[in-house]
């Protein structure tokens, strides 16, 4: 069972509790006697969305949870449901009472009323529908019970507003360029002649070396990720080679150019995250790439050994954790902007045990340190190192643990948002305007009592997604960005069945 994104849940309850503080379905609602009902629904859905928080973490390791979970989704989907009837029939009546001609009105009105009273199709419409609203307390009413059966606490999440202290802004800005512990590494890949590493970092730090631009005629960056075709491959190539932009899809003629490219010249290529382990798709993609001149390289970054033995020329090169000092350095300048806990003693243990956490994993540490980044409350730093989710199994989600509890302490209208980004294949690479129009059409930018653009505002939770690691800038020319394969597998965990369809992007 796929689990239940709270952040969806939070705000499909938190649309119900607004649907029905509206004021034309209350002027509805005493009309037809149901006021009262009405009342009791929105007060249970309150407590309901109190607890959402700490179901969501629960449902890692409780399986009744997550039905639970499961059920108050196709619950809160049926109560939408009635109550969109409601609103349809208030703001009917309404335009009938606000009709601007008096005797026109007052005929109407009385037509209406008599309609209602002895329509036999409005008599059933309204048995049917106080039937229909019986049921829904009864349900409420039942899952409200459940939640106490189930201990799920309310006001989880208040814990996270405590007020913060900060450190220097300025700590941020080396945060992306900052590299430990691969020195070694990183010479080792320069000597091979045709790589296999397990870390794009790594790759990224062979390609963009001035010896490496300096070696070779012409260089190329893919992202194949789990998609293997060989067309949208070879003419990424094509366009990074030779800015190539005229729109083929026959992959003869691609392949045709891409030999005139490269014949005799040397080159680089990295082919980055791949999966595939047909052959005869490697072979397919290769067949152009023979023409390019002696001493031309292929370095490939892959998480599938099986990737390694299809391709292999040379022996791979598998990169092994972290030192347990270069995982802190990590953490710290993350975290803290720093190497190390010494400008922060009070930190200084409990970060050490955060470190052994991460078990040598950059991306994990890198993680951790932004989910903390500028907080400085030891109680804070306690209660992610206590928190449950890190005992989850990796198997039962394909995320990290330390991943999901990335996502698990980001305020709840940045948690909607990074789940909504599942829509994306992997490796996509995406515009931040294009992402900011996705959530605007949405409605998961939540209005401030200020007069801030809907835009402004979409840019500050791309900006704080952005600076806890969710996402990565990929292009600097025309600012593209993209999510790393882990953390598209977190974004998919989450989403659930939220999230049935990719999204296909610009053409």
């Amino acid at each position: 069972m796929a689990f239940v994104g709270e952040a969806f849940l939070s705000a499909s309850i938190q649309k119900l509790v607004d649907m029905l503080a509206c004021p034309d379905l209350r002027k509805f609602a005493r009309e037809e006697q149901v006021h009262a009902e009405l009342k009791k629904w929105e007060g249970i859905l309150l407590k309901i969305h109190a607890v959402l928080h700490d179901a969501e973490e629960k449902q890692m390791t409780n399986r009744f949870v997550q039905i639970w979970l499961a059920e108050l989704r196709d619950l809160a989907y049926d109560v939408e449901d009635i109550l969109d009837d409601f609103a349809t029939e208030a703001l009917r009546r309404k335009l009938i009472t606000d009709d601007p001609q008096p005797s026109t009105s007052t005929v109407r009105s009385l037509i209406s009323s008599l309609s209602s009273r002895f329509n036999p199709n409005a008599l059933v419409y309204n048995l049917n529908m106080g039937s229909k609203i019986e049921e829904i307390t009864a349900r409420l009413h039942e899952i409200s019970t459940q939640k106490g059966d189930l201990d799920l606490r309310e006001n989880v999440e208040g814990r996270s507003h405590r007020k913060r202290k900060r450190v220097p802004e300025t700590a941020s800005l080396v945060v992306e360029s900052r590299v430990y512990g691969r020195e070694t590494d990183k010479e080792a890949i320069l000597e091979v002649r045709h790589g296999r590493c397990r870390q794009t970092t790594l790759a990224q730090l062979a390609y963009n070396d001035d010896r490496v631009k300096n070696h070779f005629d012409l260089r190329a960056w893919v992202c194949v990720s789990d998609d293997f075709d060989v067309l949208r491959i070879t003419k990424t190539l094509l366009q990074s080679i030779a800015s190539y932009t005229r729109e083929i899809n026959d992959l003869n003629l691609l392949q045709v150019k891409m030999k005139e490219k490269l014949s005799g010249k040397k080159f680089l290529l990295v082919l980055d995250d791949v999966w595939n382990e047909n052959y005869h798709k490697w072979d397919s993609l290769c067949t152009p790439l023979r023409a390019g001149g002696p001493g031309s390289k292929v370095i490939i970054t892959t998480r599938n050994m099986g990737v390694a033995t299809l391709t292999r020329t040379v022996s791979p090169y598998l990169l092994q954790e972290l030192s347990n000092d270069d995982c802190r350095a990590v953490f710290a300048q993350h975290a803290l902007g720093a190497r190390n806990f010494e400008a922060h003693p009070h930190l200084k243990i409990i970060g050490e045990e955060m470190v052994n956490r991460c078990r040598g994993l950059p991306l994990v540490a890198k993680a951790l340190g932004g989910i903390l980044r500028n907080e400085l409350n030891h109680e804070a730093w306690d209660d992610i190192l206590k928190s449950k989710i890190w005992d989850l199994p990796e198997e039962k989600s394909g995320v990290l643990p330390a991943l999901k509890l990335s996502y698990h302490h980001l305020p709840s209208h940045l948690k909607q948002c990074f789940a909504y980004c599942a829509i994306f294949p992997k490796g996509y690479e995406f515009k931040k305007d294009e992402l900011i129009l996705l959530w605007m059409g949405e409605g998961f930018l939540q209005q401030t009592k200020g007069k801030k653009r809907m835009e402004d505002l979409g840019s500050k939770y791309f900006s704080e997604l952005l600076s806890r690691s969710f996402f990565q800038q990929s292009s600097n020319i025309m600012p593209r960005f993209m999510m790393h394969d882990l953390i598209h597998d977190l974004a998919q965990s989450i989403a659930g069945n939220f999230v049935i369809h990719n999204y296909e992007g610009d053409t």
